[in-house]
């Protein structure tokens, strides 16, 4: 197998979906996003209010949805045995997190702000005040799984999810980190389903809870990471010349050429969208799903915030992803 030394590597995914939205009869689109999204995470994955089945039930009190969702995505990914660790993952003091979630705690800053306005600032349990912070899903999963390095929260709209990952591609080429768990995740209660509605290019899919987490290194053997690019209009996504690419994963309304929209079934992900591709992507490359050589190309955004794509290739592809 040839190995690449200084290319970023997905070395472990992992997809925490809870109950995917059956497939609209006569969509043509959703039925082969549901082909593909089965086909790549065959395991059900439990709802929030579930997690302890794959957690445990010790440290989940006072957690939000997202903040669990994003825990058992994790668990996950490095193969953990149900319930919660009694010392912290190997090399975990020089693993980084980078978590994507644009509504993720907007819940419980709602419930605070309610009860504040109600009563006082006494009436805010201290065990619920963190979760007002935006980066209490990432933190928390530094503090479960003892991870010690840089710990990022990005919330940057459509391409949060992407937006996650290129930042932890640069921790590790700038030697801040030897391992970045990236996790993108989104919850579905009322208050993110209404915010989500108001966003100017919003689908007619309700927001859904949902999380993804990919595990990035320099120099594995899992399929390398190309550069995420920025583009302004759909238009602009285009594909590498050099590089053939055999599964496009797209997003409503960028004009990509035969990519499959998997929001088509799974509905509306918003932050999380990036890194759920991005782990379907590997899985599908990792299972040799392939039926032509090539690669991934990934494209998640819309037309308010703006795309970004990666290119993601099998290890062993001669063609370096993403070409500089």
């Amino acid at each position: 197998m040839t190995m690449y030394p200084d290319a970023v590597t997905v070395t472990a995914h992992a997809l925490h979906v809870p109950a995917p939205a059956e497939a609209p009869a006569g969509s043509a689109a959703a039925a082969t996003a549901r082909a593909l999204f089965d086909g790549v995470a065959p395991e059900p994955a439990c709802a929030a209010d579930q997690t302890h089945t794959v957690l445990g039930r010790k440290g989940l009190l006072f957690k939000e949805d997202s903040t669990r969702l994003a825990l058992c995505a994790v668990h996950r990914a490095f193969g953990l045995p149900p319930g919660k660790l009694t010392e912290p993952l190997p090399a975990a003091e020089h693993t980084a997190v980078v978590v994507s979630s644009n509504l993720g705690n907007v819940q419980t800053v709602r419930d605070i702000a309610v009860g504040m306005r109600a009563g006082s600032a006494h009436d805010v349990s201290p065990l619920n005040g963190p979760n007002a912070s935006s980066n209490v899903i990432a933190s928390t999963l530094a503090i479960r799984y003892g991870f010690t390095g840089p710990n990022l929260m990005v919330c940057s709209g459509a391409t949060s999810g992407l937006d996650a990952v290129r930042l932890g591609a640069l921790l590790l080429r700038g030697e801040r980190a030897r391992r970045v768990v990236v996790v993108g995740v989104e919850p579905g209660d009322d208050t993110a389903r209404a915010l989500a509605a108001l966003h100017p290019d919003a689908t007619a899919a309700p927001l859904r809870p949902a999380a993804a987490c990919v595990v990035l290194e320099t120099g594995g053997d899992g399929p390398r990471l190309g550069d995420v690019r920025r583009h302004p209009r759909p238009d602009e996504v285009a594909e590498d010349p050099t590089a053939s690419t055999a599964l496009r994963l797209t997003a409503p309304g960028a004009a990509v050429r035969g990519g499959i929209d998997l929001t088509a079934y799974l509905g509306e992900v918003y932050g999380a969208l990036g890194v759920v591709q991005l782990a379907a992507a590997a899985a599908w490359l990792s299972a040799g799903q392939r039926r032509e050589p090539g690669g991934a190309l990934i494209t998640c955004g819309d037309g308010e915030d703006g795309y970004a794509s990666v290119r993601l290739d099998p290890a062993n592809n001669p063609v370096l992803a993403g070409a500089r």
